[in-house]
């Protein structure tokens, strides 16, 4: 066998073998969020559903990301959501701040958050952390 040949079919076997290994540790699958994570915006940007269904984050990034709904931007009514369990949106700031016990509702990279929304309307939503350079997004719920 000449070199170019064993070159070839070496690297044709060490790709095929790899190939199931490329996926970062910790990676999501398309289908397992409905709005991703990259390192400054959620994508999509604004995500429509129907009432009692739940939405799915996914953080595809190597960054960790929250999801925190602005409480003065949800429906009336409405539950107020905020990976890590907040009750307002004041408290995950402050514990992102204070990175403790929550730490900050922190979606690390593979994690995913979920939401069910009951109540139809507009639900405004961003990133504590990337909040300045923008990161936010809406989820828009209609009746069935």
């Amino acid at each position: 066998m000449d070199r170019r040949t064993f070159l070839a079919t070496t690297i044709g076997v060490t790709s095929v073998a790899l190939s199931g290994c490329l996926r970062r540790s910790g990676a999501l699958a398309s289908d397992e969020y409905d709005i991703g994570m990259s390192s400054n915006a959620f994508k999509p940007e604004q995500y429509t559903t129907s009432v009692g269904e739940t939405v799915v984050w996914g953080n595809t990034n190597s960054r960790p990301h929250s999801v925190t709904a602005y409480e003065s931007a949800i429906p009336n009514d409405a539950q107020y959501f905020a990976s890590g369990g907040f009750e307002s949106e004041q408290n995950a700031r402050k514990s992102w701040q204070n990175q403790k016990g929550r730490k900050g509702g922190k979606i690390l990279t593979g994690q995913t958050y979920s939401h069910t929304f009951e109540i139809p309307g507009t639900y405004s939503y961003f990133c504590i952390p990337h909040e300045p350079a923008g990161m936010a997004g809406s989820v828009v719920v209609e009746k069935e």
